[in-house]
């Protein structure tokens, strides 16, 4: 099939995506792997597994490259000095929500499903994730990445991510001298980012069209093809260069929104969607019990682990179970993890099927009843109240404020 047939298939899934989630007032990141899974299936039933193109080389490198951008742009939401203020927070929170799951995952599917340890393991990292996508993507739609309840939230994922990441490493990935050096190099780039992100944007913003996208596409990309060289992930050096980038990228807000357009209008529906396709519901169906322990068992540690900690920073109920709920989600690096696990050899094709419906059905359950039911719709009043009494007192002033 000719590379611009699948891409008008694919945009057609992500309209219709789009559509279902503006009737059904849910989040479309939720609803493309939704309409993946179906779209995978009945592509699959009707005519052949890999009729859908998931596959393709360069629909993997832009559904990739979504991961990345939108990995990056969840970055350049944490705010340093919310950080700051909430490091106790950011920092409990997010590793119990990492060892929770890590430790209980492991542990079912090694004494209750019979796994191999290395097997085992392997579904703890996978499932001990949090997806940085799925949440950035909640809180970009309904406009909690403005509050410091979003960027709490955003900033105890960065934990519960790294520890995965670390843990992937430590028990699969080879130490090398590959390792080191990739390493050093990011280190030394993301030090030196801010101060040539600025100089580069001061002296040819204005000149040169688009030139910070194309710097920041570089660096993303560069040192993404350094992490994956190194045997990391590409998606972990995006994560930090946004962090890096966040006071720096956050100045100019139409610069935000054009790069928005182009990660969630363009590349992310590719991620999402092709995330739902992988999923092979004929070994689901077959047996169904090991999906559903597997389910129940990371959102019950999540659930158990974190809830009675995030009581302690977040008094209102709603609040405490809808950070709760988010931070039980798993996608981006659960997917990955698993993928990982295949591609090496230490789980087989039927247990990297149900660790990434475990994965997607993680992404979809708890979030739709996170917005269903405990949504605290007051954060976001407060938040419009502030703005409007800044851009009132703004006016006062005599100021002018610049689109």
């Amino acid at each position: 099939m000719e590379a611009l047939q699948v891409a008008a298939i694919w945009f057609g899934l992500a309209v219709l995506s789009t559509i279902v989630a503006s009737r059904l007032k849910i989040s479309m990141a939720l609803v493309e792997i939704c309409v993946g899974v179906a779209a995978g299936a009945i592509a699959t039933r009707f005519f052949s597994p890999g009729a859908m193109g998931a596959d393709l080389p360069w629909l993997r490198f832009v559904a990739s490259a979504g991961a990345i951008l939108l990995t990056f742009l969840a970055g350049t939401e944490l705010d340093p000095t919310v950080l700051r203020l909430k490091w106790k927070e950011v920092l409990v929170v997010g590793l119990v929500g990492f060892l929770a799951p890590f430790l209980g995952c492991a542990a079912l599917a090694r004494f209750a499903l019979g796994w191999s340890s290395p097997a085992s393991w392997l579904a703890g990292v996978a499932l001990s994730t949090t997806s940085m996508a799925v949440v950035y993507a909640v809180m970009l739609e309904y406009g909690f990445n403005k509050t410091e309840f979003g960027k709490g939230i955003l900033g105890a994922c960065f934990v519960n991510d790294l520890g995965t990441v670390i843990a992937l490493g430590l028990l699969f990935a080879p130490f090398t001298y590959q390792t080191f050096v990739f390493i050093g190099v990011a280190a030394c780039t993301l030090l030196l980012l801010p101060f040539l992100t600025a100089r580069l944007t001061a002296r040819y913003g204005n000149k040169t069209a688009a030139v910070r996208t194309k710097w920041i596409l570089f660096v993303l990309f560069g040192l993404g093809a350094l992490s994956v060289w190194a045997g990391s992930e590409a998606v972990l050096p995006a994560y930090i260069a946004g962090m890096v980038l966040a006071r720096t990228v956050s100045r100019d807000q139409f610069f935000i929104r054009r790069l928005r357009t182009l990660t969630i209008g363009f590349l992310t529906p590719f991620y999402f969607i092709r995330a739902g396709s992988l999923v092979s519901l004929p070994a689901l169906l077959a047996v169904p019990a090991a999906f559903l322990l597997l389910l129940a068992g990371k959102v019950a540690a999540k659930i158990l682990g974190l809830h009675p900690i995030i009581r302690l920073f977040r008094r209102d109920r709603k609040e405490r179970w809808y950070y709760t709920l988010l931070m039980s989600t798993g996608l981006t690096f659960g997917t990955i993890s698993a993928l990982y696990g295949l591609s090496h050899g230490i789980v087989s094709q039927e247990q990297y099927s149900y660790l990434v419906a475990v994965v997607i059905g993680s992404a979809l359950i708890p979030t739709l009843i996170a917005n269903a039911f405990f949504m605290p719709r007051h954060l976001l009043s407060e938040e419009e109240k502030a703005s409007e009494e800044g851009l009132a007192s703004h006016r006062r002033d005599g100021g002018c404020l610049h689109g």
